[in-house]
């Protein structure tokens, strides 16, 4: 076995080689260094006989995906958050602790049965997808497992969508609770009011709107970062007119707002006004709702940047008279 030598620095360095692969490391002790050896030996060892997954349990996999692959993500973030939960009370039927090469289809479905009984089939699909992406790493890049068994468990259904309108007496409410007034906004509720208006006008997002710069902004559209990438949203003459009214109120941030107090302020404004039923991405049913009588659906896909033109039939909600009225 490899021994560790001492560093004119003071630390500890070790060096292994087995089957012809190198590997080295510096520790701040010597008992670091033999203990790193003995592993890396072991597993270099496995891997040298394709049986990495022996050693391997599902928690280092999804520890080594939140090293090396999330943060290469969009909202890797948010993507870190649930792969540390994976490993939480939340998730106890998932077989973290347990090799690589024992996991069987069965422990999966016994943890998505689990998640069913007490989440959304829309948190529990997202789970499995994550899930699974990590296994299909370990599998095609790491080879750590010859098969990702999440390909044979069977998927929720997907959830049914939201077909929630803001209808006008409850925008005017919305409003009127968050002290809205043509006049140039010196408050953050009126920053949260003018956004929710932004957002009905354009059907933009939270995190877009928030994340939005004055140096996105042009005279005729502004550029928004979303989940798909930049793409640029067409201006009205009354969402300039929503956007003229920031001015002044912060320098880099057209809103000056964060996702997340968005939503807490909006959602405590939506109580102080007496309403529910709604949340503020139902803004962006209400927008395609609208846009959607004006526009044809490619130009309404551009804008609101959807690539299968099916997602215009997931926000686009007319109730039938509607459709009735425009045919006579």
């Amino acid at each position: 076995m490899a021994k560790a030598v001492k560093t004119s620095t003071g630390r500890w360095h070790v060096q292994i080689q087995i089957a012809g692969t190198r590997d080295s490391g510096t520790f701040a002790t010597k008992r670091e260094a033999d203990s790193w050896a003995q592993e890396r030996a072991v597993e270099l060892r496995a891997a040298k006989s394709g049986k990495t997954g022996t050693i391997k349990t599902l928690r280092d996999a999804l520890r080594q995906y939140a090293e090396r692959v999330t943060p290469t993500k969009r909202g890797w973030v948010k993507e870190l958050v649930r792969l540390k939960a994976f490993e939480g009370p939340t998730h106890a039927k998932l077989p973290a602790s347990k090799r690589l090469s024992d996991i069987t289809a069965g422990d999966i479905a016994l943890w998505r049965d689990a998640r069913l009984k007490v989440n959304a089939r829309g948190s529990v699909l997202r789970d499995l997808t994550l899930l699974s992406a990590v296994l299909e790493i370990a599998r095609r890049e790491w080879g750590w497992v010859d098969v990702n068994v999440c390909r044979d468990v069977t998927r929720p259904a997907n959830p049914d969508h939201r077909e929630v309108l803001i209808h006008g007496p409850q925008i005017r409410r919305m409003l009127r609770q968050l002290g809205w007034s043509r006049k140039p906004v010196r408050s953050v509720s009126q920053a949260v009011a003018n956004c929710f208006l932004l957002a009905l006008q354009t059907g933009a997002r939270a995190g877009e709107l928030c994340g939005l710069r004055w140096v996105d902004v042009r005279p005729d559209y502004m550029t928004v970062d979303g989940k798909t990438g930049k793409r640029d949203v067409p201006l009205t003459p009354a969402s300039q007119r929503t956007i003229g009214l920031m001015r002044g109120f912060d320098d880099v941030l057209v809103f000056g707002l964060k996702s997340q107090s968005l939503d807490a302020l909006f959602r405590k404004a939506r109580t102080r006004a007496g309403l529910s039923g709604f949340t503020f991405h139902d803004s962006r049913h209400t927008a395609a709702t609208r846009l959607a009588q004006r526009l044809h659906v490619l130009d309404l896909c551009t804008m609101f940047g959807w690539s299968n033109p099916k997602m215009a039939m997931v926000y686009y909600n007319p109730k039938a008279s509607d459709i009735t009225k425009r045919l006579r």
